[in-house]
């Protein structure tokens, strides 16, 4: 397999350094060619969408460049970041579409944490670990907590916990919760909390506390952007009315209590931040972290008994999570109606893979909510998505694998069935190979790249900050798995580089296709539009000879053609596939970074063993 030109080319044997394993490099100069675009508005970037219809697109065959966040993480998740944060950041990076990825089984709180007995710092449920640490915060000079017979709650067996401080000024002992992989994080939107409480030694300033801290929300109203963090403070008074009131981000929830017997407390943290904050989407909000304690203000010791926890997930509890979750993005309709946003899942009990697409149903659900990293689980979990009309997205799938034994496995099981996966992502260079030996393969799944970003501040700064784009005729759900499934897709750091990637043989596209043909020869066009000043498109290219799982690498070669040298971002070039190849395109910035990819196009004189998508099959 080798390429020709309609231009000068000369041989140069240095590494392609930038991730992409190459034998040899051909700098092609072309003669008199246009100057690119440079770095102003990318001519990819893609305008406005509608989220609830999805927007019509123009261009070439009804199709444009829709960009998409593909691995985002909100207030479902175990992260920090709310819808709004997301929703925001799309708005702030031209980002036309979000699937919104939460983990499956926390959707659905699945074995979450119900109960603390405070039998000890440390409780043990169906193996899943709950424990509490010691942490002081301002003057507090002694203190601590003891687990005692008596008191304790006349509704829980054991022991309860008895928190002791005091101080020389303001202060407060704390005790943070963690429990085994963060099995009570997530959505605060139907959650309510019961605690058994009895102050011994409470008043104003010395009150029993319980604080939450919430999720991340973008500047509002005249507030900072940042976390909102709401604090029960119990026991300052014996009688009257609840108060609330703020401090910027910080809520205060104050609640009088009997001293000196048993009292059942119960929060519901959605409509307390509904109360304190009412601009905002309360519903759209984690309790990430909890902690409990007792405040002290100078030498009088402050003394409380906690017993009897319970944590009440309401319709998020099994299935009914999907809906709960439907209806606190809803909330965001009006306020956000250029991102289209679409429903999905990261499946999280066998190797993770994101649910695109199709009818969204909660997968059945082992306990405890263990990964299990089985092969063939993961096999059985992709048959079960394909039969809800999902695509399956294999993610960060180094993540149990070397790359060898990575390609080995997806030559052997043909990809498990994956439709996608990530690609664009850490260890980017590793994934790349494993691409590329897949590719030389012809196992045909599209490469997409992702942030994974469970924060919400900054996409733009993070190491993976990469969007997925397609050519697709709309933002709607049904237009953008069509694309992926097709492999019309390519990513890019959208920092450096914001540009559309196309591959046409006889004017039609061919990007992430495959065709069957005895041709010696093949001009394809290559579009590679806005590159960066003094980048280079290269022509990654590579046999497609079927070593199998014997040599799992990669064998590509690169042809580089200056940016300068392209035509209104466009390329003609000579394919001569041999006994059967692939190339696809890879955008360079000055400092020889590679800035985007795409999926390939597959020159192929016979179908390949395990056949060709129909939705990927170009016919001669």
């Amino acid at each position: 397999m080798h390429a020709e030109h309609d231009a000068v080319a000369t041989g140069d044997n240095r590494m392609d350094d930038g991730g992409t394993v190459s034998r040899r490099t051909l700098l092609a100069t072309t003669l008199g060619g246009a100057a690119a675009a440079g770095l102003g508005l990318p001519a990819a970037r893609a305008l406005p969408a509608t989220a609830s219809t999805g927007t019509p697109a123009g261009g070439a065959g009804g199709m444009r460049p829709i960009s998409m966040a593909m691995h985002i993480h909100g207030s479902f998740s175990e992260g920090t970041a709310s819808y709004a944060a997301h929703l925001h950041q799309a708005r702030l990076n031209d980002v036309d579409v979000i699937w919104w990825t939460d983990h499956d089984f926390r959707v659905a709180a699945h074995d979450h944490r119900r109960e603390v007995r405070f039998d000890g710092l440390r409780e043990v449920v169906n193996t899943m670990e709950w424990t509490w640490t010691e942490s002081r915060e301002g003057a507090v000079t002694t203190g601590g907590a003891q687990f005692v017979d008596d008191p304790r709650s006349p509704d829980e067996p054991g022991t309860a916990m008895r928190l002791t401080a005091a101080g020389t000024g303001w202060g407060i002992l704390w005790y943070s919760a963690a429990s085994w992989n963060q099995t009570y994080s997530g959505s605060l939107a139907d959650t309510t909390i019961d605690l058994d409480v009895l102050t011994e030694a409470t008043g104003p300033g010395r009150e029993l506390v319980i604080e939450i801290n919430t999720s991340y929300h973008p500047a509002h109203a005249g507030r900072p952007a940042g976390r909102y963090l709401l604090q029960y403070r119990i026991g300052g008074g014996t009688d009257g009315p609840v108060v609330h009131r703020t401090d910027g981000l910080r809520g205060y929830v104050e609640i009088p209590v009997p001293a000196s017997r048993w009292h059942r407390v119960t929060f519901r943290p959605v409509d307390d931040l509904r109360a304190l904050w009412p601009d905002l989407v309360a519903a759209d909000n984690s309790m990430h972290t909890l902690r409990l304690g007792v405040r002290v203000d100078g030498t009088t010791e402050t003394r409380a008994v906690v017993d009897r926890l319970r944590i009440d997930y309401g319709r998020r509890d099994g299935a009914g999570g999907i809906g709960l979750r439907r209806d606190v993005l809803a909330e965001y309709d009006a306020q956000y109606p250029d991102i289209a946003h679409h429903e999905a899942f990261e499946v999280s009990l066998v190797r993770h893979l994101n649910w695109i697409g199709g009818d969204l149903v909660m997968p059945e659900l082992p306990s405890p909510p263990r990964r299990d990293n089985d092969p063939d689980l993961t096999a059985e979990m992709i048959e079960f998505m394909h039969a809800h009309g999902a695509l399956a997205q294999w993610n960060h799938p180094l993540d149990v694998e070397t790359a060898e034994s990575l390609v080995q496995l997806m030559i052997e099981r043909n990809c498990l069935g994956a439709d996608l996966m990530e690609i664009g992502r850490s260890p980017v260079e590793d994934l790349r190979r494993v691409f590329d030996a897949a590719a030389r393969n012809a196992l045909f799944i599209t490469a997409v790249g992702v942030s994974d970003d469970h924060g919400g501040q900054n996409w733009a700064g993070l190491a993976d900050n990469n969007i997925t784009y397609v050519w697709s005729r709309s933002t709607g759900k049904d237009d953008l798995v069509e694309a992926l499934r097709a492999g019309r897709a390519w990513w890019v750091n959208p920092v450096r580089w914001r540009g559309a990637m196309d591959i046409e043989v006889a004017g039609r596209r061919a990007l992430g296709s495959a065709l069957v043909t005895s041709a010696a020869r093949l001009k394809v066009r290559l579009t590679a539009t806005d590159l960066p000043a003094d980048g280079a498109l290269h022509i990654v290219q590579s046999p497609v000879d079927y070593p199998g799982a014997a040599d799992p690498t990669p064998a590509t070669t690169s042809v580089v053609i200056p940016a300068a040298d392209l035509l209104d971002g466009r390329r003609d070039h000579v394919l001569v596939p041999g006994d059967g190849a692939y190339l696809r395109l890879q955008a360079r910035d000055a400092e020889d970074r590679v800035v985007g990819e795409s999926n390939p196009f597959w020159v192929l004189r016979a179908e390949p063993p395990h056949g060709i998508p129909a939705t990927r099959l170009v016919r001669a």
